[in-house]
């Protein structure tokens, strides 16, 4: 019987069975723009081109520049940095189709309605005379600019009239500020003038423009309700009600300092994100992509299914210094997909180990896709601390993966990669030793706890002196090394020109999530979430204990548990289709606190909302790292996106280990809790993979699947009862003689 499931092609179509072939360039790109529309940037020609070019270039060196010799003060780096931003989005990404549909200007009409509500809430506030008209007149043009009025015939990968204007208006709110930063802030702190609230809605209508070009309408949609929820709380029901604000004191919070706009999201982009998304673009047109393969396929080639296990560690590799799991996917899968159908797998399985691989690299340290430097600005804790916390939870999720790719490789009867195929340990070091330089300088700096933006800094400028060692390695004689990578003046100014573009969604992003911020520090909603949370779970919990006939279960442990269900389900929602950094800011303001409500240590609250928020990207429906590996693996994305969620199960799993043994996490840590919880999350790992996979030595019963999932979710409790009914359960099965046939076999 075969394994091997149809070809699909990336829409979900049936594709031809010899449509087997590896993507070019071109196809890889177009694939990483249809699932990835943080990378769906225009192809630029002309004067438009060299002028996106050069103010992407100076954005990049602005932040090289103050990375190495101190930044501006925050309201002044934030204003500088989201001018750029805003300006660039509307040239560089294009609107989504020529023709709209009847959902697109239902959207669009509905975000037209609610800045004309802003605009007719806002105007009467003003001072009469010719200033307010002008203002009135303005806004009305924007706003009728946001609807999908198209020329007929209109190409959206060229820059139109409109988009000039939106790029003129979302650079100048930022700019504003930077220009009368001496006058608004100083001058008249506390009592801003007039115009400050003319360009304060320009901001929020720009914002919204900017996150839906970029990031779609599920980020803008969540941003109208934050304001909504302000404008009219005095109607709300129950818990949630709260005085309401008028639009003049939230367009005074979100735009003049940083609680909203310029607040904490924008201000970790600026500070931490943007150094390292450059630094990821730089280090990898400098090979260094190439090699976390090399080292990856010599560690775990040999072993059985080795092309999936390369695939995850690659992955790995990759994933700690990418901020976006889409562009993880397609970049380590273009390369490791292909490889694992030729070993034997099925299109669906590999297309599900590479997304699932691709996402954890956003929970491994160093990097942590960025995230580890936004957690150490939330929580005061030391990077060097922080990175030393996360290592066991990614672990788990690692350990989980491979052990289900091995036994799925064991199940097939699959073997490791041939020799051949393997490159030599010592001629990747000797051609590739230099790329070592700049990672191991930028981890060691962040150890030693330097900021992370010095560390950044020369990270950035090591791997562009050491990209010339090849260079210079040929001038004398040594012609192993890869001269392709050597980032000459014109390769640099590409790679600053697309460490910028990339940089563009998340700082819509997290402008845009600057509006929930602000709107909980105005309202209290975060706390006013977690009472509701706490409320639910307490409710459910005394059903649940009401009908307990055994007194094994507690009021207050079912509460918990609840509690993490439903936290889990939000981060889950909340996260689909946002890039890590953003959501991890929007659930550790909005779902972490509720947890804190039960006792839970901080940190351990914080990780939790952070891995499932992460798990968002391999949960369907909206598992984009899922469908781009679909269209790499010709499978159908939505098997395999419910596939890569199953692997992804140590994620799913491991937030629950350390919200009921936080020494995991080291908080309240002593070696026998520590050790106790790492054997029992070890053994409940392999009985979970076990029955997913259906396979321990032998086929499983389903009998034996359903027994090892009970089992294996009785060993991440606390209670010693319930570790030893389920560490026996799972030895007792695992450890089943094998059949007569199978030992003669």
């Amino acid at each position: 019987m075969s394994h091997e499931t149809p070809n699909y092609d990336r829409r979900g179509q049936e594709a031809a069975p010899d449509d087997d072939r590896e993507l070019t360039a071109d196809e890889l790109e177009a694939m990483v723009r249809e699932y990835d529309s943080e990378s769906n940037f225009r192809n630029l020609l002309g004067p438009t081109a060299m002028i996106v070019t050069i103010a992407s270039v100076a954005l990049s060196l602005f932040h090289v520049y103050t990375a190495g010799f101190g930044l501006l003060n925050e309201v002044m780096h934030r204003t500088i940095h989201l001018s750029f931003v805003m300006g660039l989005i509307f040239l560089v990404f294009p609107r989504k189709r020529a023709t709209p549909s009847g959902k697109t200007w239902l959207e669009s009409g509905i975000f037209a309605a609610f800045y004309l509500y802003l605009l007719w809430s806002l105007v009467p506030t003003l001072p009469g005379g010719t200033l307010t008209w002008v203002f009135t007149a303005v806004m009305l043009v924007l706003i009728a600019l946001t609807l999908p009025f198209n020329r007929p015939g209109a190409d959206p990968q060229k820059v139109a009239l409109r988009d000039w204007l939106f790029a003129a208006f979302g650079a100048g709110f930022s700019a504003y500020l930077t220009i009368f930063f001496h006058y608004i802030f100083i001058e008249n702190v506390g009592s801003p003038p007039q115009p400050a609230y003319m360009m304060g809605l320009v901001a929020i209508v720009m914002t919204m423009e900017a996150t839906r070009r970029t990031m779609g309408a599920t980020l803008a949609y969540i941003g109208i309700g934050c304001l909504l929820y302000a404008l009219f709380g005095p109607y709300l029901p129950g818990i949630f009600a709260h005085r309401g604000y008028s639009i003049a004191r939230i367009i005074n919070h979100l735009f003049i300092g940083t609680e909203g706009i310029y607040g904490v999201a924008v201000g970790v982009v600026a500070t931490y994100v943007f150094h390292f998304v450059l630094f990821g673009i730089l280090a990898q047109m400098s090979g260094l992509g190439q090699l976390f393969i090399d080292l990856a396929t010599i560690i775990a080639g040999r072993a059985s299914g080795g092309s999936a296990k390369v695939s995850v560690v690659s992955s790995g590799f990759f994933g700690m210094i990418s901020g976006s799991p889409i562009a993880n996917t397609v970049t380590t899968g273009a390369f490791t997909i292909p490889l694992m159908k030729k070993s034997g797998f099925s299109g669906r399985f590999a297309g599900a180990v590479e997304a699932s691989a691709s996402c954890g690299g956003q929970v491994t340290p160093p990097i942590m896709g960025a995230s580890a430097f936004v957690m150490t600005e939330m929580l005061g804790i030391p990077y060097n601390e922080l990175i030393l916390i996360a290592i066991v939870p990614a672990a788990f999720h690692y350990i989980a993966i491979l052990l289900m790719v091995h036994l799925e490789a064991k199940k097939l009867g699959l073997k490791g990669m041939s020799k051949d195929k393997i490159p030599q340990f010592g001629a990747v070091l000797a051609k590739s030793w230099h790329l070592f330089v700049p990672l191991g300088v930028m981890v060691a700096m962040l150890l030693m706890q330097y900021t992370p933006f010095l560390a950044a800094f020369w990270g950035i400028i090591l791997t562009i002196v050491c990209s010339y060692v090849p260079l210079v390695m040929h001038k004398l004689g040594n012609t192993t090394m890869d001269t392709s990578t050597v980032l000459t003046p014109p390769r640099l100014v590409r790679g600053f020109e697309d460490g910028a573009k990339f940089a563009l969604a998340i700082g819509a992003a997290c402008a845009c999530v600057g509006f929930l911020l602000g709107m909980t520090t105005l309202t209290g909603l975060g706390f006013k979430f977690s009472a509701a949370v706490v409320q639910l779970a307490n409710d459910l919990a005394g059903v649940v204990t009401a009908f307990d006939f055994t007194g094994l279960l507690s009021e207050q442990g079912m509460a918990l548990f609840f509690g993490l269900i439903f936290v889990a389900i939000a981060c889950i929602i909340m996260g689909a289709g946002i890039p890590t950094t953003p959501t991890y800011i929007i659930l550790a303001s909005i779902a972490a606190p509720a947890l804190g409500e039960f006792g839970v240590p901080l940190i351990a609250t914080h990780f939790f909302v952070f891995y499932f928020g992460v798990l968002a990207d391999v949960t369907p429906p909206v598992a984009l790292a899922a469908y781009a590996a679909a269209g790499l693996a010709r499978s159908e994305p939505m098997t395999t996106g419910t596939t890569a969620f199953r692997l992804s199960m140590g994620k799913a799993l491991v937030p629950f280990m350390f919200i009921y043994a936080p020494s995991l996490l080291f908080v309240d840590f002593t070696w026998l809790q520590f050790i106790t919880a790492l054997i029992s999350g070890l053994v409940g790992v392999i009985a979970l993979s076990a029955a997913y996979i259906g396979w321990f030595r032998r086929a499983l019963a389903t009998w034996e699947k359903l027994a090892l999932t009970l089992a294996g979710l009785l060993l991440i409790s606390t209670n010693w009862i319930a570790i030893a009914i389920g560490a026996l359960a799972v030895l007792g099965i695992l450890m089943r003689p094998l059949p007569a046939q199978a030992h003669a076999a």
